[in-house]
Formats: structure tokens, sequence, C-alpha cells
């Protein structure tokens, strides 16, 4: 019995060894007698609901995408790129939509796709691109309007 016992709390103790950690730059623990807390702020998105005009956005820990910096060509323009992470759909929501088009180049400048904004909600499928750095422009026929700089992991 003392031996089953040993072996169970040296599986447990291994166990814990291998247990996921979450390094980040903002966030906080807190411990009680009734239990324990651990947070992160500034985690990136992996689903994100719609229900009329609200959005709920999940966080994670491991990402996809990474936005590197947003260039404001024109800063009356908004817009927002989600979610991040996606293996599979990056979504630009704007309220000017319309005669605006967006350019998705990689790191060597190479247009990888183009098209125009067809809604308020555009979705770009992204499933197939390569591991890498990319610029998504979006832009209208007379000036860029915003540029993301974006890195796609994995």
């Amino acid at each position: 019995m003392l031996k089953k016992i040993f072996t169970f709390t040296l599986l447990l103790a291994s166990a814990s060894a291998l247990a996921q950690e979450v390094i980040t730059p903002q966030g906080d623990s807190y411990t009680n007698s009734n239990g324990s807390i651990d947070f992160t702020i500034g985690e990136v998105a992996i689903n994100t609901g719609t229900a009329g005009g609200n959005d709920l956005t999940q966080g994670f820990h491991q990402t996809n995408w990474n936005f590197v910096s947003i260039e404001d060509h024109v800063p009356s323009y908004e817009a927002i790129i989600f979610p991040n992470p996606t293996a599979e759909i990056l979504t630009i929501k704007t309220n000017m939509f319309e005669n605006v088009n967006y350019t998705l180049c990689d790191a060597q400048g190479k247009l990888v796709i183009q098209d125009k904004l067809s809604s308020a909600k555009t979705p770009i499928q992204v499933s197939h691109l390569a591991p890498g750095a990319y610029a998504l422009i979006l832009h209208n026929d007379t000036q860029n309007l915003k540029t993301f700089q974006l890195i796609k992991q994995q």
C-alpha cells in the first residue's frame, strides 16, 4: 500500500512539473483561503461572436497572428481586424467600406490577396498563407487609409 501511495505521489509531482506556463507582459495572481485566480491583460483573441451590434471576443494565450504596428494614413478612417489569432479567416470591420480596397502583401512586397471591402465586416481567407510577415493595406482610389503590419506564425 505504501508503494502505491509513493508511486501516485511521484506521478502527481511529475505531472505538475509539466503543467502549462504563460509568459505575459501584464497580469497577476491572487490567492486566499477560498482559492486562487490568475489573469493576464492584453490577451489575443481567438474567437469572435456577433449578436446584432455587439461583438464578444474570447481570449487565449497562444498566437497565430501578431499585430506589429498600425499606420494611420488618414486618422479619421477607423477600421479593426479580428480575430487575433486566427488560422482561417481575418475580418476587417469598418463603417466606411464603400470604395475601399484591401491589399495583403508579404515581407518582400509581393501581392498575396487583393479585393474590395464588401460590407461593414469583410472576411479574408488566410488559412493557405505561409508563416511570415505581412502588410494589410486599406486604400481607396487616391490614397492609403490604414496599414496593419502583421506576423503569421505556424
